[in-house]
């Protein structure tokens, strides 16, 4: 067996040569014996491959003796929402997996992981000893005692999105939603009932050869499908969704997509506003817009290592109330700390609705005030020594030199984040400035020749 589809917090990689269904059978069974996991819940996105490895990887935690609940074709946080909120038989669960390439190649697929409430499996936490005992040879017994159900639990995640907001309170807005032809539809069309919208639906159906083009709204070539719905309908805002809609992508009325970074600062403002004093959670890749206004706010900033697994724990750790990464994953408290792809958008609904202003409105000069240059990857034979050189270009000028995440470095009128893939052989940069979109500009550009000469 291949087993370089193990990554940093999760399982993933080309079908069937890297994430085979044999291999997660094998993946099922070493789980359930490394967590000692009774009771388990599993879905699948959209993916041509999903249900062939979805159905292996409840036989192989069947063979460990765990009772499975299958809930078929959902988003990775209806397993958060199942793991962390809801009781079988008045036993909750004490796992849950989620098989899903998010916003992978076509031909790729992946396994997300938790335990009891919700709680991310990544290669620190267990994922490589799950690892380690497929590679050791466990031996898997001949006879099934676990059990296998299918239920929906979908209503009782759709109550807990719906607890967030009051749609009595809501404006009527005209919303383009485009789901990639993947999983959101499945969640959007149970809320539409409650909620006063008026939507106009793109790519709605789930689809796993994906006609136009893979689920992932940070591509620049994707963008522009959901923007010229915005445009055409003349809607209030638009969204889009990854596959698994874990992320939710915002567009203005004029069809323009709004970087997650200033999300993250409209997100975190809002929820101080009923919540003042505590704590929010920022990667470090682009921070000093959420910064300056969780300060505003009453509120206490805390960076953590950019990815899921991290944020999350940072989040318990420091009993945050949101977490936000520029990536466009959103974090709450309120939902096991977990992230969704949901909640944003209603909660930006409702912050619309009740100060009667347009999306631009609030991140205009919040774009002005902090202009970024968003992440851009460039390919590199050497992580380590392209970040040492760039540290050394810079550190006699640098105001301030951090390390959390990649390489952070801050002058007094511009910073940048470049961070190394945890997957694969690319840096990540990102830079901002106070103001100056035209400094900006012109340190991406330098920076960039460093990183590519």
């Amino acid at each position: 067996m291949n087993f370089d589809c193990f990554k940093a917090y999760d399982v993933r990689g080309k079908v069937p040569s890297s994430l085979s269904p044999a291999l997660a059978l094998e993946i099922g069974y070493a789980y359930v014996r490394e967590f000692n996991i009774k009771n388990v819940v599993i879905g699948h996105d959209a993916r041509l491959s999903s249900p062939d490895i979805y159905k292996s990887l409840a036989t192989g935690l069947q063979y460990a003796g765990a009772n499975v609940v299958g809930i078929g074709m959902c988003g990775t946080e209806e397993i958060y929402h199942a793991t962390a909120y809801i009781q079988e038989n008045g036993v909750p669960f004490d796992g849950g997996i989620m098989v899903t390439g998010s916003h992978n190649p076509q031909d790729e697929n992946g396994l997300k992981f938790v335990r009891e409430n919700a709680i991310p499996i990544s290669s620190d936490t267990g994922l490589l000893a799950i690892k380690e005992r497929i590679i050791n040879g466990q031996k898997i017994p001949s006879d099934i005692t676990g059990s296998f159900i299918e239920h929906s639990y979908r209503q009782a995640y759709i109550e807990t999105l719906l607890s967030h907001t009051d749609a009595n309170g809501l404006m009527p807005f005209k919303i383009v939603a485009n789901a990639g032809n993947g999983c959101a539809y499945l969640a959007l069309k149970e809320l539409i009932p409650y909620l006063p919208f008026e939507f106009i639906l793109v790519d709605e159906e789930p689809d796993g050869t994906f006609p136009h083009g893979v689920p992932n709204p940070l591509l620049p070539e994707n963008r522009e499908r959901t923007a010229q719905m915005v445009r055409r309908h003349k809607a209030d805002f638009g969204i889009a969704w990854d596959g698994d809609f874990d992320r939710c992508f915002f567009y203005d009325a004029n069809g323009r997509f709004i970087e997650g970074y200033y999300i993250v600062g409209m997100l975190a403002s809002a929820l101080l506003e009923t919540f003042p004093h505590e704590k929010i959670i920022h990667d470090p890749r682009l921070t000093w817009n959420t910064m300056e206004l969780v300060d505003k706010h009453g509120g206490i900033n805390i960076t953590s290592k950019s990815g899921h697994a991290f944020i999350k724990e940072t989040m318990r750790k420091e009993n945050a109330l949101y977490g936000g990464e520029m990536s466009a994953h959103h974090y709450f408290r309120d939902f096991a700390y977990c992230d969704s792809g949901m909640l944003p958008w209603l909660l930006v609904a409702k912050l619309l609705s009740a100060s009667k202003q347009s999306l631009a409105s609030f991140v205009d000069a919040r774009i002005q005030a902090f202009p970024c240059s968003g992440e851009i990857n460039s390919n590199v034979e050497n992580i380590a020594l392209t970040l040492e050189k760039i540290e050394n270009a810079y550190k006699n000028s640098a105001k301030t030199i951090n390390k959390i995440d990649g390489l952070s470095m801050e002058f007094d009128d511009w910073r940048f984040n470049v961070r190394g893939s945890n997957t694969e052989p690319v840096l990540r940069l990102n830079v901002e400035s106070r103001a100056n979109e035209p400094l900006m500009q012109e340190k991406t550009e330098e920076l960039l020749r460093l990183i590519r000469e």
